[in-house]
């Protein structure tokens, strides 16, 4: 079989279960998509505060924008020429909002994941992850030289079974979890974790990408809502999500912040986030604490699809604004995604490799953009 076939083949495979993807083409209109020639409203968006459908925060932004700061490019990494004076005054806003010593910020959240761990976990380090962590978080596992044990979700007596087994056997343990998981919606108990890591001098690492802006009194995070944010080792988040900008983060200590930067690969040999986003970054960042009527207009919002689902008696554990309908199969989810566009609302299906085999659903991502008149057509067509 000659290359291409063998590819092709690949992507017979896909096809015949039903997981085969194509990259969509939408247009945007706010908080609607236009795609093949219908007008849907947009439940597959991270934009959680629904700032990225407004216009008015982007105008105010770039009435009072800097000429320094107005640049589409930092043509350099941060190490050489890329490390603009917004990119440490957005750091210094960090580290004071979390109340933390100090703040890196990142290109991605996949920079973040994938490189976090390969500089701080060598051959005398485990890492004890929780199963459904990130697809980023376990590349950057795969990259490091740690060992690492993969728990079963959510289930801290096996956690701390491991620790109980392990910690006297490794230099270091770091416990890796997500605070509101990607693709069920639940929440991680982060106070039983740092109860966990003091108890056996573990280190812990959480991602708060989908929490960050949406958790807490002034939206830090489920670390705020659970008052362990001084107990988190690598506490991590991203700008692409809540905050309608790009990029992430983590908040340390200085001496781990230092550490970084000088062995993370993924900060030190790649291009910097352009002066441009992170100067929106700030602006966004800024007002985060005043966002409070949006944070509970969402929770109601979740609470209401959450309520309709289990109604209806579909399995629901999300206590989130990501709201999974669990399907099973693949090709029936993406029949049920496609009716659910024809009714108009853009919703789209996840399939393995995204899911474990036999698990796909369909993922509604809410918005605090939604209308209480939307989301009741929408519990209607369920």
């Amino acid at each position: 079989m000659d290359n291409e076939a063998f590819f092709r083949a690949g992507l017979d495979e896909l096809k015949a279960a039903g997981n085969l993807r194509a990259l969509p083409q939408v247009e945007h209109d706010g908080r609607y998509v236009s795609a093949s020639g219908r007008r849907m409203l947009n439940l597959s968006s991270n934009d959680y505060l629904g700032i990225a459908s407004e216009g008015l925060w982007q105008r105010e932004f770039l009435a009072g924008l800097s000429g320094r700061e107005f640049l589409l490019s930092s043509s350099s990494s941060r190490l050489l020429t890329g490390n603009f004076a917004v990119c440490s005054r957005l750091e210094r806003l960090l580290a004071c909002m979390f109340g933390r010593e100090a703040a890196l910020v990142f290109g991605s959240g996949y920079h973040m994941n994938a490189g976090i761990l390969p500089a701080v976990a060598d051959s005398r380090t485990l890492i004890l992850a929780d199963k459904l962590v990130h697809a980023s978080l376990i590349d950057g596992i795969r990259l490091s030289a740690a060992r690492c044990i993969r728990y079963r979700h959510q289930d801290y007596r096996q956690l701390e079974t491991l620790l109980e087994k392990h910690h006297a056997d490794f230099a270091r343990i770091v416990i890796v979890t997500e605070s509101v998981f990607s693709m069920d919606g639940d929440v991680a108990p982060l106070h039983r974790l740092v109860g966990l890591k003091k108890r056996y001098g573990a280190m812990l690492y959480v991602d708060e990408a989908h929490a960050v802006g949406v958790r807490g009194r002034t939206g830090l995070g489920v670390a705020e809502e659970q008052g362990c944010v001084q107990d988190i080792d690598f506490l991590c988040g991203t700008f692409g999500k809540a905050l309608a900008s790009v990029g992430a983060y983590v908040v340390c200590s200085r001496v781990m912040r230092d550490y970084l930067v000088n062995r993370m690969r993924t900060l030190i040999y790649t291009t910097a986030l352009p002066p441009l986003n992170v100067a929106w970054t700030c602006h966004v960042a800024e007002r985060l604490p005043d966002m409070g009527e949006r944070r509970m207009r969402l929770e109601r919002l979740s609470a209401c699809l959450r309520e309709a689902l289990r109604e209806r008696g579909l399995p629901c554990d999300s206590a989130s604004h990501i709201v999974p309908m669990l399907v099973g199969d693949s090709r029936e989810t993406v029949e049920k995604a496609e009716q659910m566009q024809r009714r108009g609302f853009y919703v789209l299906p996840v399939r393995p490799p995204t899911v474990p085999e036999g698990t796909s659903r369909l993922r509604f991502s809410l918005s605090a953009g939604i209308t209480p008149d939307e989301l009741k057509q929408l519990t209607e067509i369920l």
